[in-house]
C-alpha cells in the first residue's frame, strides 16, 4: 500500500531527478522552445519541496494537490500548468484516502494524465509529454519498473516526430531528430516511482 509518506518521497525524489537533469532538459530546449524548461521545473519542484517540509500533508492525495498547486504557482511557460494539473487532477482523484493500492493509484494518474491531455490538446505523437505519460499509465499495472521502462522509451521516440503542439510545432519539419524536453521530464517523473518505492522496500 501507497500511504502519505511515500508520494512525499515521490515528489522528493523527482525534485532531486530534476536539480540533477535540468541543464540536460535545458539543452533539449535549446533548439526547439525557450531553453527554459530545466530551469522552471528546478524552480517548481524546489519550491514543492520546500512546501513539503513546512506542511504536512497526510494523505496521498493531499501530498499531490499540495505539490500541483506549487507548481501552477511558481513555473512558468506551460510545464507549471500542465505538470500542476497532472498531480492535483490525480491527487483529487485519490480522495481522502490514507493509503492506497498501485491499481488505484494507475486510475487515478490516468485521470490525471487525461487532465493533461484535455487542457494542453495533445494525443500520443504529438510530440509532447504525453508521449512519455501515457506508455507509463499503461504499463503501471506492471510496476514502477515497467511504467519507467515505458516513460524512457516514449520520452526517446519523440526524436523522430514532427511537433504538433507547444511552442516547437512552430519549427514544423525543423523540429524533427530533437527529443521533446516535455516528455523526457516526464520519464524523469515516473522513474522517481521507483526511487520512492525503493526506500519503502529499505524500511
Amino acid at each position: 500500500m501507497l500511504d502519505a509518506e511515500f508520494f512525499r518521497r515521490w515528489m522528493t525524489a523527482t525534485a532531486a531527478s530534476v536539480d540533477r537533469e535540468a541543464d540536460r532538459l535545458t539543452a533539449l530546449d535549446s533548439p526547439i522552445g525557450d531553453a527554459d524548461h530545466g530551469s522552471n521545473l528546478r524552480r517548481g519542484f524546489t519550491a514543492v519541496r520546500a512546501a513539503l517540509e513546512k506542511e504536512d500533508p497526510g494523505t496521498p492525495g493531499a501530498v499531490l494537490v499540495l505539490a500541483g498547486r506549487q507548481l501552477i504557482s511558481t513555473v512558468g511557460g506551460a510545464s507549471g500548468p500542465l505538470y500542476g494539473t497532472l498531480l492535483r487532477r490525480t491527487g483529487k482523484d485519490l480522495g481522502d484516502a490514507a493509503e492506497v493500492d498501485e491499481t488505484r493509484f494507475a486510475e487515478a494518474l490516468r485521470v490525471g494524465v487525461d487532465a493533461v491531455m484535455q487542457l494542453g490538446g495533445a494525443a500520443p505523437g504529438d510530440k509532447t509529454m504525453i508521449d512519455a505519460l501515457v506508455p507509463a499509465v499503461d504499463a503501471l499495472s506492471a510496476g514502477f519498473e515497467a511504467a519507467r521502462s515505458a516513460a524512457e522509451q516514449g520520452a526517446e521516440a519523440t526524436t523522430p516526430l514532427q511537433a504538433r503542439k507547444g511552442r516547437a510545432s512552430y519549427l514544423g519539419e525543423r523540429s524533427i531528430g530533437h527529443q521533446d524536453p516535455g516528455a523526457t521530464s516526464a520519464a524523469l517523473l515516473i522513474a522517481a516511482l521507483i526511487d520512492a518505492g525503493a526506500d519503502t522496500a529499505g524500511e
